[in-house]
């Protein structure tokens, strides 16, 4: 289930592909998974005549490496180190105060850091550090070796350097949000349903990625409001 990449820069403008020729294609997709459609009333994710673009590359880098440094905090690292990688890589600005809390004490749902997991996997697969983003698979048991070495004391600019992201077209991520927001809703139905889903992944991981690609994929036109900082991202409909 791979999507074809039409490689380009990231933060250009350009025109959304015709929405009702995506959800055709998001909805086979569900079909060929054997997964619930949703129903015919269910909301475009944009309208004809809008424009899309990525978030800019740095910010999405940085979000990636905040991910990995919370992720990092989940799984034992002390506060002060985490604190010190923040300062010297000049990425402090860039923590919400969710996270910030978690980062500094330990507050917050634990669990539900740990499950941005998936969203640094969508996040990866936007700036073409993966290659694909498929619903029934697990995140790469390689992506550590993509993020940041933390421990080793590698820093964000050296990471930036060592990466050198390409990120995705940003019609080929339009089209991956709009099959996230439907297969949201279908893998809720088979939860709430009590149904197996297709795959090894479950609601909560799907949830995780839309979310990243709700926050990296920035909609314009009449019916958008400012693009979502990373808290705001809404993840109800």
């Amino acid at each position: 289930m791979s999507h074809v990449s039409r490689q380009g820069p990231s933060a250009v403008l350009v025109p959304a592909p015709d929405p009702r020729a995506v959800r055709e294609a998001s909805l086979e997709e569900l079909t060929q998974l054997g997964l619930p459609l949703p129903p015919s009333q269910f909301p475009l994710v944009w309208e004809p005549g809008d424009e899309i673009e990525l978030r800019p590359l740095r910010e999405i880098e940085a979000r990636i490496a905040v991910l990995h440094l919370i992720l990092a905090r989940c799984f034992g690292m002390p506060p002060q180190a985490a604190m010190s990688w923040l300062l010297n890589s000049h990425l402090v600005e860039m923590v919400t105060p969710p996270e910030w809390e978690f980062v500094m004490g330990g507050k917050g749902d634990h669990r539900s850091f740990v499950l941005h997991h998936d969203a640094l996997f969508s996040l990866c697969w936007v700036l073409g550090l993966t290659k694909q983003l498929d619903p029934t698979v697990p995140v790469d048991e390689h992506l550590v070796e993509l993020m940041p070495n933390i421990a080793a004391g590698e820093s964000f600019a050296h990471w930036r350097s060592r990466i050198l992201a390409v990120p995705q077209h940003p019609a080929d991520a339009a089209a991956l949000l709009d099959l996230h927001y439907c297969l949201d809703w279908a893998y809720l139905e088979l939860e709430e349903a009590g149904r197996p889903v297709p795959g090894l992944v479950d609601a909560n991981a799907i949830g995780q990625r839309r979310w990243a690609l709700e926050w990296a994929v920035m909609l314009r036109g009449p019916y958008h409001e400012e693009p979502p900082g990373w808290e705001e991202v809404d993840l109800s409909t």
